[in-house]
């Protein structure tokens, strides 16, 4: 447990973060921000409530503003907008960035030291914003997105052959978008390669879906999008962190040269302990696996040029 965990963004993916937070007692007091007056403070107040019935002892608070956020362990932000009508592409970048900017400008002045969890999308471009603003290093600048990712190929491959979520092993890398690559390579169920338990059909079409996994969650709210698993993600990643667990999740990492690769945002295997990312791990990837991985890498730096910091 540590002292402080600040979850920006009091919307359906911020509040479930923060009662996720609190029910595994991961920081004494998990303080929840938003601009909307009453929003997390009515929030906060719930979940509070629900404290002695779950029966955790982490303290949530809501607030409008970062006072009660300083001297946070971690930060988890979720704040941004969702595509509206009429809206490019470009608007929505640079709106979210404009949100993320000023977000990580309030982390840099109260939680100098915090580690940085984003959620907040177009997610990789949202990463590279905060690391620009903060200053910090890339160990606490991170991107959560591959574990969601691959959460939801788990989730499909289970469905399709039947067995435990539990039993099966895998990862997807890339950006946090269509250009994801789930690596077939390396998954498997309870060791057995998944390649002689499902045909290779079977398996394109899985992937294809996971990739649109976010999409059709949204296609069946009409006014909303996903938010049970990409919290549970976020508090998977703040649970490695905080407990210094050393678990190999796929973030989203700035990159120094690993995969050949430097100067952006991108999903690869990462040991994440205290104090954030302790190291990223490369992995023998097979030639159209790592063809993937590059138009993933370049889909990501398209946008980043549409920014204006």
């Amino acid at each position: 447990m540590v002292n402080k965990i600040t979850v920006v963004g009091a919307g359906n993916v911020g509040a479930t973060t923060a009662q996720r937070i609190a029910e595994k007692e991961l920081a004494r007091r998990v303080v929840m921000v938003d601009v909307a007056e009453g929003i997390p403070q009515g929030k906060a107040l719930d979940q509070w409530q629900s404290a002695p019935i779950e029966g955790f002892d982490s303290r949530v608070i809501g607030t409008n503003g970062y006072d009660e956020t300083a001297g946070s362990d971690v930060v988890v932000i979720t704040a941004g907008i969702a595509r509206k009508p009429g809206m490019s592409r470009d608007d929505l970048l640079n709106t979210n960035a404009g949100i993320v900017r000023q977000v990580s400008e309030q982390i840099r002045a109260t939680s100098p030291e915090a580690i940085v969890i984003v959620v907040s999308n177009p997610l990789d471009v949202m990463c590279w914003v905060a690391k620009e603003v903060t200053g910090f290093p890339r160990e606490r600048v991170i991107g959560m997105a591959g574990v969601l990712d691959t959460a939801r190929y788990r989730a499909f491959l289970a469905e399709a052959m039947d067995v435990s979520v539990r039993d099966i092993q895998a990862m997807v890398l890339g950006g946090h978008g269509d250009t994801m690559v789930p690596l077939i390579s390396y998954t498997s169920v309870s060791g057995i390669p998944v390649t002689q338990l499902l045909d290779r059909e079977k398996l394109e079409a899985i992937v294809d879906r996971t990739r649109s996994g976010g999409a059709e969650i949204v296609k069946h709210l009409k006014t909303g999008s996903a938010y049970y698993a990409p919290s549970a993600g976020a508090v998977q990643m703040v649970e490695a962190i905080v407990k210094d667990q050393k678990r190999i999740l796929p973030c989203a990492a700035w990159l120094e040269g690993e995969y050949g690769m430097k100067g952006h945002f991108l999903g690869v295997p990462c040991k994440l302990g205290r104090g954030g990312i302790g190291s990223v791990l490369e992995v023998e990837l097979t030639a159209d696996e790592r063809g993937a991985l590059e138009r993933s890498a370049a889909a990501v730096l398209e946008p980043m040029q549409a920014i204006k910091l």
